[in-house]
């Protein structure tokens, strides 16, 4: 008989105790049984009636010899080992538009993190379980290994060099552990890691927001692998240390800066591991939404009166599908059609809570399936280039990511931008040297 490990007892030792081999025939649909017991009505897995709607719309569908509709089955028919022998659990990112688009609701999302958390730890993804060890050794909970004290120094150097080349920003400040501050901001570790600069553009929107807001030199990186590899132990540890700084400082929101995974990590974390919080959890993107609105922040579309330039914009699964729905990818409408112009934004099809995901989401984009990530993408691909958009917006850093390589991979003429950055090119603020991800055509747009 198998022994399942149900506790998930610590990073180390979440596996299965035999050895997958002994699963499959004469196993009773064990994993089935227990799957079906770690999920509210049982995920709804007896009421799957194989329509093959959650294949359809799953990007996903065809890698590693499967789709949505034949791993549901399996599991059923108890197929054990031959689950627990595919990849493909983690070449899906559970962005939930299997469950969005089934008659059924079966919860195929849910199904797939409860097998993660059954792999031997040595054949799960090892990035991201790297990544995910190093975040619990640090107090910044950095998958990249930031220790506090690099964190403050890439922080103080970027904003110097931001009052020394910047007219008008001479005393930009970027607080850190501001006690009582309102808003504690979170910021992926990838930009302090690779592109610092692309850091600046948000502390000026702050700025120019009049925002009362903090980072915290503890738990601000938005990462949390241990969600995406159903690590509940790592998980969980990750939320208590970011909630711990959070209560610690006082602060009334947590704010994450356009990351999907961390977003719904700490939220789902803070109600599924019952931890005592009393802060919101909020995306920036509101706040965008609503300074714009208040005429704190002058965002102006006249800079692409006679460009007309156009832009679509990326609906991140884990943001909206998976937590606010529809009313945060109106609000980033909202804020997208503000800056460029109403008549040059031009919409996916499908978008909003039904939008494809783009394959990089909920951490897989740094998962050791590359090859299958840029085919799992090229959906998305399809769905940008039928808009004939220069650019893309991206909302979450992860999407931004994966774009970015679709767009090299396939050799497609658009660009890949930040929302901040055309948040300040709007506004006339965007630095030379925060200008990476633009074309030629808007290189020089704002300089003097």
């Amino acid at each position: 008989m198998t022994e399942i490990d149900i506790n998930n007892s610590s990073v180390e030792e979440s596996i299965i105790r035999v050895a997958p081999v002994e699963l499959g025939i004469g196993s009773n649909n064990m994993l089935k049984d227990f799957v079906m017991s770690m999920m509210p009505k049982g995920g709804n897995l007896n009421f799957c009636f194989n329509c093959g709607a959650c294949s359809s719309g799953c990007p996903a569908s065809g890698l590693a010899g499967m789709d949505p509709r034949k791993f549901v089955r399996m599991v059923c028919l108890g197929m054990d080992e031959e689950i627990m022998a595919n990849d493909w659990v983690w070449m899906c990112t559970t962005c939930n538009r299997c469950v969005h688009v089934c008659p059924m609701k079966v919860d195929i999302s849910q199904l797939v993190s409860i097998i993660r958390s059954q792999w031997p730890k040595e054949k799960r993804p090892k990035n991201i379980v790297d990544d995910c060890e190093r975040s619990l050794k640090t107090d910044t909970c950095s998958t990249a290994g930031i220790s506090v004290e690099d964190w403050k120094f890439i922080v103080e150097d970027v904003v110097d060099d931001v009052r020394q080349t910047q007219p008008g920003f001479e005393e930009l400040n970027v607080p850190m552990d501001e006690k009582y501050a309102r808003l504690f901001l979170t910021q992926n570790s990838s930009m302090p890691l690779t592109e610092p600069l692309e850091m600046a553009p948000l502390w000026k929107i702050l700025r120019l927001a009049g925002a009362d807001w903090t980072y915290g030199s503890q738990g601000w990186a938005a990462e949390n692998f241990g969600y995406f590899l159903a690590d509940n132990v790592a998980w969980e540890k990750i939320v208590r240390k970011k909630t711990e700084v959070v209560e610690k400082l006082g602060c009334k929101v947590l704010v994450n800066t356009e990351c999907g995974h961390d977003f719904l990590a700490v939220k789902q974390g803070l109600e599924k591991f019952k931890i005592s919080h009393s802060f919101e959890v909020k995306s920036i993107i509101e706040y965008y939404a609503d300074w714009i609105r208040e005429g704190r922040l002058r965002v102006n579309s006249d800079w692409n009166l006679d460009l007309k330039i156009k832009f679509t914009i990326q609906d991140p699964c884990q943001l909206v599908r998976k937590s606010y729905g529809d009313f945060i990818a109106d609000e980033l409408r909202f804020v997208v059609k503000e800056a460029v112009g109403e008549e040059n934004f031009i919409d996916m099809y499908p978008n909003r809570s039904n939008n494809y995901c783009c394959g990089g989401g909920g951490g897989a984009i740094l998962s050791n399936f590359k090859e299958e990530r840029l085919a799992y993408g090229k959906i998305k691909l399809e769905q940008i280039l039928e808009t004939g958009a220069a650019y893309c917006i991206t909302p979450c850093n992860n999407c931004h990511g994966q774009i970015l390589d679709l767009s090299h991979y396939y050799h497609a003429r658009f660009k890949t931008i930040h929302l901040w950055t055309i948040l300040c090119l709007s506004m006339g603020i965007l630095g030379e040297n925060e200008r990476k991800y633009l074309g030629d055509d808007l290189a020089m747009v704002g300089l003097k």
